[in-house]
């Protein structure tokens, strides 16, 4: 009995992970840019002095900091490059376009501000009125001619819907 209670409670945790949203968001203003697993999960991309950016990664309560740029051992190169020739398969699947476009379908933009200067008043000009269709319909869009350039974009998606969109026809 208090096996099955187990088994009953981890596949509910599991399938709760299943409605837990993903956040992206790319914020220039504030420098933020994460994405995040609500609740569980937050990888930040943040300035360092020493590298020129690191990423800190929150897991649960835990906090790890990892620096792609820093030069790896030589030894763990050699191993991943024996791996790679030993279990290489000749035939790739190339994914499909359509489950492509159908999973980035699933996402949902919550929020869109973008503030440009190109540092042409002509090509300012004619970004004007194209931002100013994209405003009746869509979000914020602005064009200025003050050299501020400013990205706001948040959008949000379950792990449930990216599933279905792979396995739905």
């Amino acid at each position: 009995m208090a096996f099955f209670v187990v088994i009953t409670m981890i596949l509910l945790l599991l399938g709760s992970l299943l409605f837990v949203p993903i956040i992206l968001c790319l914020d220039t203003t504030s420098n933020q840019y994460y994405i995040m697993l609500q609740g569980l999960f937050k990888a930040d991309l943040e300035t360092d002095d020493a590298q020129v950016f690191r990423i800190r990664l929150n897991i649960l309560l835990m906090k790890f900091y990892i620096y792609p740029l820093k030069r790896r051992k030589r030894g763990v190169r050699k191993i991943q490059e024996k791996f790679k020739k030993k279990y290489q398969t000749e035939f790739k699947k190339k994914p499909k376009l359509m489950k492509i476009f159908r999973v980035l379908r699933t996402f949902k933009v919550k929020q869109v501000y973008v503030n440009m200067d190109t540092g042409n008043y002509i090509l300012n000009a004619k970004l004007y009125p194209i931002f100013s269709l994209l405003n009746y319909k869509f979000g914020n869009f602005h064009v200025n001619f003050l050299g501020q350039n400013e990205l706001v974009l948040l959008i949000k998606n379950r792990p449930i819907n990216i599933i279905k969109a792979f396995i739905n026809f």
